[in-house]
C-alpha cells in the first residue's frame, strides 16, 4: 500500500461490468455526469468507478468525486424520497440538497479503532441541509430535532427511506460527530442510527 499523503497516481484498470452498468443506468435516468479516472492517493484512499455528478434534476452543492453506486442511490433517493416528503409533508418544492462532500481521505471520525472512511473510497456522502421553494431551509444541524411536527416527519421519512437504500446511515441520534448531517454510505451493510 502507498503511504499516506503520497501524490496521486491514475491507475489503468479496465472499468468493471458494474461500473458499466452504473454509468448506462445515470445515462437512462437522463443524469449528467462525467466518468472520473481511477486513482489511489495512497494509505488506501481511492477513487474506483466514480462520477462527478452535473446535473441530478436538483441542484446540489458539495459534490465531489463519487463512486457510480453511491450516486446511483443518492439520486434515487433524492429523487424519490426527499423531493416528494418536501413537498407532501412541507408543503414546498425541493430546489437544492446541501452537502459537506463526499470524497476525502480520512478515517472515521467519532470511533475509538481508527479505520478508513467511506469517504476515503468516494462511497459516502454527507447531507446538512434541504432548501425549499418557499425560502425555508431545513438543516440537520438546526431542525433535526426541531418541535414543528411537519418537520419531524419530514426527517423520519427521509431517513427511514435512507435507511433502506444505503448501507450505512448515521444522524445526529448516533453520535456528536454528526449532529449537523445525515453520512449516507452505500457499503452493503445495514447499520442505521
Amino acid at each position: 500500500m502507498r503511504p499516506m499523503g503520497a501524490p496521486p497516481v491514475t491507475l489503468n484498470l479496465p472499468t468493471s461490468r458494474d461500473t458499466q452498468a452504473c454509468f448506462a443506468d445515470l445515462s437512462r435516468e437522463e443524469v449528467r455526469y462525467s466518468p472520473l479516472p481511477d486513482r489511489d492517493f495512497g494509505g488506501g484512499c481511492q477513487v474506483i468507478g466514480a462520477v462527478q455528478l452535473i446535473d441530478i434534476g436538483v441542484p446540489v452543492s458539495g459534490l465531489k468525486a463519487m463512486r457510480c453506486g453511491l450516486a446511483e442511490e443518492f439520486i434515487g433517493w433524492t429523487r424519490n424520497a426527499v423531493a416528494p416528503a418536501a413537498y407532501q409533508v412541507l408543503g414546498s418544492k425541493l430546489v437544492r440538497v446541501e452537502t459537506m462532500g463526499t470524497y476525502a481521505c480520512r478515517n472515521t471520525v467519532g470511533t475509538a479503532t481508527p479505520r478508513l472512511s467511506g469517504h476515503a473510497l468516494a462511497n459516502a456522502v454527507d447531507v446538512s441541509a434541504f432548501i425549499l421553494a418557499d425560502g425555508r431551509r431545513i438543516s440537520v444541524q438546526d431542525d433535526w430535532r426541531s418541535d414543528d411536527a411537519g418537520t419531524q416527519h419530514f426527517f423520519q421519512l427521509i431517513h427511514s427511506s435512507a435507511c433502506k437504500r444505503f448501507g450505512t446511515v448515521l444522524s445526529p441520534d448516533y453520535n456528536a460527530a454528526h449532529h449537523d448531517h445525515l453520512h449516507l454510505e452505500d457499503d452493503h451493510k445495514s447499520f442505521c442510527r
